[in-house]
């Protein structure tokens, strides 16, 4: 709105010709008119080699996209995270082996390789916040808890971790719950029969999201004998993402405890 335009407009008013209503609206519209236009000038993705990348992601969801590294090239990696260091965004990569993590660590020196987790990602600026807590049932589901410390990481939250706690010893749990009273969140990471999240729901105020893990003999079935008891799980606070997702785990309880932190500025 012209400067003329707003003064014949406020001369309306006060004349009463114009309704406060009407006139609060057309200001307020021609207020968001820029932003709009801004928003339509400004691309939502950017056109790489092999990629289309998503950087409005951050925008829209909180959070910029993360790349699945298995079948992406170490170069292709390179190029998005130089796009999105552009944009002012911080980087992560899953499922990175370790020929592909050492080759992004020698062309991103900043950057953070887990040989465990497989992740690889950039530092970024958010400051740590959060209180999540991460829970492992045994030493060989670790792999998937590491990639969901990192992606918490990522995010600025620093977990509360507690490893090796499975049901085989139950009172190993019990002895360190109280670490988690204040959690906003807590992931529990379990192969075999995926027991412990049922468990840890029952000591906790808060939800509990378990992540199944591929660990276990024969009749496990890759991580599908523990998908199915933590969906059949008794715990009313206990929900399932797929197996060795760790980073999905990961990422809904940082969405959670980002709305917690919001609703108790």
């Amino acid at each position: 709105m012209k400067r003329h335009e707003l003064e014949r407009l406020a001369k309306s008013y006060r004349a009463g010709k114009v309704p406060l209503a009407d006139f609060c609206a057309q200001v307020l519209q021609a207020q968001a008119a820029p932003a709009k236009e801004s928003r339509a000038a400004k691309p939502a993705s950017a056109i790489l080699d092999d990629t289309t990348l998503d950087i409005e992601r951050a925008e829209r969801c909180g959070f910029p996209e993360v790349v699945y590294g298995e079948g992406k090239s170490a170069d292709s990696i390179v190029q998005i995270f130089e796009k999105q260091r552009e944009h002012g965004d911080g980087s992560l990569a899953t499922r990175i082996d370790a020929e592909k993590g050492a080759a992004l660590q020698a062309a991103l020196p900043e950057g953070t390789y887990h040989p465990l987790g497989r992740t690889f990602r950039m530092p970024n600026k958010l400051q740590t916040w959060g209180n999540v807590g991460l829970v492992t049932a045994g030493t060989s589901d670790l792999p998937i808890a590491e990639e969901a410390r990192e992606t918490l990481r990522w995010m600025g939250i620093e977990p509360v971790f507690i490893q090796d706690v499975g049901v085989a010893g139950p009172h190993r749990f019990t002895e360190q719950a109280g670490k988690l009273k204040g959690a906003d969140v807590v992931i529990v990471v379990a192969g075999m029969e995926g027991a412990l999240p049922s468990v840890v729901g029952g000591y906790l105020a808060c939800p509990v999201i378990a992540v199944p893990t591929s660990v276990g003999y024969g009749a496990s079935f890759q991580g599908v004998a523990a998908l199915l008891g933590m969906l059949n799980s008794c715990a009313s606070n206990v929900t399932v993402v797929n197996i060795d997702a760790g980073f999905k785990g990961a990422y809904l309880a940082g969405l959670i405890s980002r709305r917690v932190r919001q609703a108790t500025k």
